[in-house]
């Protein structure tokens, strides 16, 4: 069962849910729109490594927009902290910027239950494009969920701005494990 956007302010007033900040304006008939926040992180490297963290650079985007190339992978964040300890929320590309050729969430849309934070935005143009702090550029859904609650605790808990890959971690307790 999906919120619908009475319902999301609703549960976002009465504590069921967070978005801070959270405005009337950018809630939709069943999901909340999103903005992109001020900072971008790039991959330096001309390889990634699963098993290594790899190098980063950050781009403030500043007032006039920054332009995104085609076969680059962006690290955006939203502005916005979203979270539920009841709610299972879902993060997609608003159609209109989708429009435009740009990929908002390549493979991972689904936020766990108990995740408070800014989200990390995977961006990709298909052509350059000019993006721009605050600009709505995704759109929350909650949907109720069945069974017993295990919140998450995991390693991107409380992010604030994008934040790189964190797989090499996963690696490095398996071998932990392992030995």
């Amino acid at each position: 069962m999906i919120l619908t956007g009475p319902e999301i302010t609703a549960a976002a007033h009465d504590g069921r849910l967070r978005i801070a900040p959270f405005s009337a304006e950018q809630v939709n008939p069943n999901s909340y729109n999103v903005r992109l926040g001020p900072t971008l992180v790039l991959y330096t490297a001309d390889v990634l490594d699963t098993h290594r963290p790899n190098p980063t650079r950050e781009i403030t985007i500043n007032p006039e927009g920054e332009v995104l190339q085609p076969g680059e992978l962006y690290l955006g964040h939203t502005l916005e902290e979203v979270g539920s300890d009841t709610f299972v929320p879902l993060l997609f590309g608003r159609s209109s910027v989708g429009r435009l050729g740009l990929f908002v969430e390549i493979t991972a849309p689904i936020g766990d239950i108990g995740f408070h934070g800014q989200w990390t935005l995977m961006l990709t143009p298909i052509r350059p494009l000019r993006v721009y702090a605050g600009m709505r550029i995704g759109q929350i859904m909650f949907f109720v969920s069945a069974g017993a609650i295990d919140l998450y605790r995991g390693k991107y808990q409380a992010a604030a701005g994008p934040q790189p890959s964190a797989y090499w971690r996963d690696i490095a307790q398996l071998r932990a494990v392992a030995s």
